[in-house]
């Protein structure tokens, strides 16, 4: 098993070319880990597609010289990105119902809307 880890790790570090900097946002009450060039499916964000976003809630940032974390958040980091698409996810069915009750079941749909990002740049 730990050979199997190592691998893998050795795989990812070879496929990388070099150590990778990357950083751990907050955006819509949750955190994302985001390098330059993802793209990520966030909660919807008021803005039109190909604007571009910065996001100034950082909480750590990796780099090949060590890791910077931030209390809460990091001074003067921020994470730059690019607006894809805004769009709505698939549809979920919630169904609810009170048991032993003969007309109290209740069938709705739900889609969550989103915004997809690409992560243009770190600054840290």
């Amino acid at each position: 098993m730990l050979f199997a880890y190592a691998y893998c790790y050795s795989e990812f570090i070879e496929k990388a070319g070099a150590i990778l900097m990357y950083a751990i946002i907050e955006t819509g009450g949750k955190q994302y880990q985001v390098s330059e060039g993802d793209e990520i499916f966030i909660e919807k964000l008021d803005v039109n597609a190909d604007d571009s976003v910065s996001f100034d809630k950082v909480i750590a940032v990796g780099k090949d010289s060590g890791l910077v974390v931030g209390a809460p958040y990091v001074d003067g980091a921020a994470v730059e990105a690019k607006v894809l698409k805004n769009g709505k996810a698939k549809k979920i069915t919630v169904f609810t119902y009170k048991p032993k009750k003969g007309s109290s079941h209740k069938k709705q749909g739900h889609r969550q809307p989103y915004t997809k990002v690409r992560i243009d740049a770190i600054k840290a």
